[in-house]
């Protein structure tokens, strides 16, 4: 197995694990509301948007940390990959 394949791996586990946590957070987020007008009456609303936006919040540091980890294994994927074509072609 060559570095460059084990660098690939890596990368591939960084990028799905981002990907899927993004669509966890768009998922869990889609009844979130920008902005909310409540009556009195509607309280159990305004509950279940701050349950909605612990949910996203819980989320968000994973979901930034594992694109900042993708981003920076893309960069050493290519590093790998053109280290080994300076090597076979000098």
């Amino acid at each position: 197995m060559s570095a460059l394949q084990i660098v690939l791996g890596v990368w591939a586990v960084v990028t799905i694990v981002w990907i899927a946590l993004f669509v966890i957070r768009v998922i869990v987020g889609a009844k979130e509301e920008d902005s909310l007008f409540l009556s009195a009456g509607e309280s159990h609303m305004a509950a279940e948007q701050r349950r909605i936006l612990q949910r996203v919040s819980k989320i968000e540091p994973a979901t930034k940390f594992f694109g900042i980890a993708a981003a920076v294994m893309t960069v050493v994927v290519i590093a790998v990959w053109g280290y080994s074509v300076f090597r076979e072609l000098f």
